[in-house]
């Protein structure tokens, strides 16, 4: 049974612990499992970047050269847009290239277009040899918005569309942003996207292939915040650098605990899962306590509480108590000389 003994501490007169709450106390064991937990599993797309090849769609141009006939290389004719210097490939996904005709090539890659050409082009052509690569990539746009430093419409090339490639192309990330929550949105499906297990755990499944029309929104971190409080120097909320900060981190950044105040032995980190409540607990008291504190990993919006010792909590009870106390004595002449005031 992984379940503590102890139980959450609540103001008298207002019941027990809730019955859906259970208390883990902090073991080794549940460290492994917290660690395992904070890496995404398997849940967005596949990458599949390794065969990558940029297809073609419509206003994408095409550079397209035949050897030793500079006639085809550079064409005359409405067909041919002068502009560009190259062949721009229509909204209905053809091309029109001399002695080929119309080609129909959305969906092809280069090589395969210059497969297609070259075998039309023998017909007329003894040894033909053609060169087709890209002039301009138009036809296929991702959207980065968010926490990246040059956010908007980025147009998909040749280098395989990859998650950190498209936020590199947005100028890479701000100071404020997010790596653990990266949203991708598809098709309208939402998918989150942990480029911060792709740096430090080698988790290349999230560095997923985009499509076109994809979105990646990298959000705020403002948002991963913890909060302290109880019998610690300095309470309040704690941002997570990179979403990560362990339990010792977080008492240390909160000018560590009371020593004249706090209960070491009763340190709970409370938090909402989906709905569930979750509270984990750690006796500071033990040999072995701030090495497990610092290998806890916290979560966002984790509150950590430090309970106050018992007669410091005595202490307040006669310190609310004594005034009333010796009101009623000044009024009575009754004498209470167990409080410091009485007579």
């Amino acid at each position: 049974d992984n379940r503590s003994n102890i139980r959450l501490p609540v103001k008298d007169g207002e019941g027990g612990q809730p019955e859906n709450v259970s208390i883990r106390p902090i073991t080794a064991e549940l460290i492994m499992e917290q660690e395992r937990d904070f890496y995404p599993q398997k849940g967005v797309p596949d990458p599949q970047t390794e065969n990558y090849k940029y297809t073609l769609g419509p206003g994408d141009i095409l550079s397209i050269i035949v050897w030793d006939h500079p006639e085809l290389t550079i064409p005359a004719g409405a067909e041919r847009s002068a502009e560009q210097s190259g062949t721009v490939v229509n909204e209905n996904g053809t091309i029109y290239y001399p002695y080929a005709g119309i080609v129909r090539v959305a969906g092809l890659n280069v090589r395969e277009v210059r497969d297609l050409l070259t075998k039309a082009l023998s017909r007329v052509i003894e040894n033909v040899q053609l060169e087709v690569r890209m002039a301009e990539f138009r036809s296929k746009r991702i959207y980065v918005v968010g926490e990246v430093r040059n956010p908007g419409i980025k147009r998909v090339t040749d280098i395989a569309p990859t998650v950190l490639e498209m936020v590199n192309q947005a100028g890479g990330f701000t100071d404020e942003a997010d790596y653990r929550n990266i949203t991708l949105t598809r098709k309208e499906k939402t998918y989150r996207i942990d480029l911060l297990a792709l740096y430090e755990n080698g988790n290349v499944e999230q560095n997923v292939l985009l499509e076109s029309g994809d979105v990646i929104n990298v959000p705020d971190r403002q948002l991963n915040k913890i909060f302290v409080l109880g019998e610690v120097n300095n309470p309040g909320s704690l941002l997570m650098n990179k979403s990560r900060k362990t339990l010792a981190e977080a008492i240390s950044d909160a000018g560590d605990v009371n020593n004249d105040r706090a209960d070491p032995s009763q340190i709970f980190i409370m938090r909402g899962n989906n709905g569930t409540p979750e509270v984990y607990h750690l006796d500071a008291r033990t040999p072995d306590a701030m090495l497990l504190a610092d290998r806890f990993p916290l979560q966002p919006r984790d509150v950590i509480y430090v309970d106050v010792a018992e007669i410091v909590r005595w202490n307040r009870v006669i310190s609310n108590v004594l005034p009333t106390l010796n009101s009623l004595s000044t009024a009575s002449g009754t004498s209470f000389p167990l409080f410091k005031g009485g007579r």
